[in-house]
């Protein structure tokens, strides 16, 4: 097993040239799959060990994008053994990776979004920052990158100037609630001077521009403390933004737009889920599902 797995990274290493990070993470993947399964021999690996191996990952809360990132370490891996001959059958040959639409995470209900951002205590200056910036989340379907590189001249009174993926700027409507939130905040937090355009438009208790880890933490801990069970992250408030609007019967091109998607068959998975959520509420309160 030593021997196949160090010729593999060898492998993705030098001919594959990937990343030395993205090495690490095939290899702490694969120790995870095979130390869960207690298997030694590669060849006695089956289907149902892999099926099994994910379920384990989806009981244990893991995210749908790690469980699916695990699935192709393990595909690639059992690949690259069958081409070397290693092994006389592929496990992994007819187990599909997840569609795009199916590793959208757990969307929040709307008493889960209330919940949410009655969290911080807007009293003060930190929980003040804290509800705008979820209230920014949410009213706009930002990208966490696109939220922490806000300056404070991107926002007016009615819409966001953001810088998205490939350096393409959009403009994206608020409403007046996260208007108000932000107004808020910035009467109680921020620094005196320098309106600049550079200025951050959040920062952190130290004056520094807030980064992907500290929105990642604060959500987590408001989660929490709202009570809710899911496993949520800043991208879980854009996937409830743009799933929210398309239930309340916003255009998908609209969408498109807002959420700076290039393509609008990446805005369509969202068709997906309403159509669950949809499903489920006929199957729950129709007379005769």
């Amino acid at each position: 097993m030593d021997r196949a797995l160090s010729d593999f990274l060898a492998y993705i290493a030098s001919e594959k040239g990937l990343a030395v990070n993205t090495v690490k993470a095939y290899r702490s993947d694969l120790a995870l799959f095979f130390s869960h399964r207690q298997i030694t021999d590669p060849s006695a690996v089956t289907e149902q060990d892999v099926i099994a191996f994910l379920s384990h990952l989806k009981e244990s809360r893991y995210a749908t994008s790690s469980i699916c990132r695990f699935l192709v370490a393990v595909k690639v891996f059992f690949r690259f053994l069958k081409r070397e001959k290693i092994i006389a059958s592929d496990p992994t040959l007819y187990l599909e990776t997840p569609k795009l639409w199916q590793l959208i995470p757990e969307v929040l209900t709307l008493a889960e979004v209330e919940a949410l951002l009655k969290a911080p205590d807007a009293t003060t200056a930190s929980g003040a920052r804290d509800l705008a910036l979820l209230e920014v989340l949410y009213a706009s379907g930002l990208r966490v990158s696109e939220l922490c590189s806000l300056n404070l001249l991107d926002v007016d009174d009615q819409v966001v100037r953001v810088r998205g993926k490939g350096g393409k700027e959009r403009i994206v409507p608020i409403g007046k609630t996260a208007v108000s939130a932000i107004d808020a905040y910035l009467g109680t937090f921020r620094q005196k001077g320098g309106e600049g355009k550079d200025t951050p438009l959040f920062i952190t208790d130290k004056g520094k521009r807030i980064d992907r880890t500290f929105v990642w933490k604060q959500i987590k801990r408001y989660g929490t403390s709202a009570g809710i069970a899911k496993v949520i992250s800043p991208h879980t408030l854009r996937h409830s933004f743009a799933t929210h609007l398309l239930e309340n019967g916003a255009d998908l091109r609209v969408i498109q737009e807002m959420l700076g998607h290039a393509s609008v068959s990446t805005t369509d998975r969202y068709t997906h889920i309403s159509q669950q959520h949809l499903t489920q509420a006929f199957e729950s309160f129709h007379p005769r599902p």
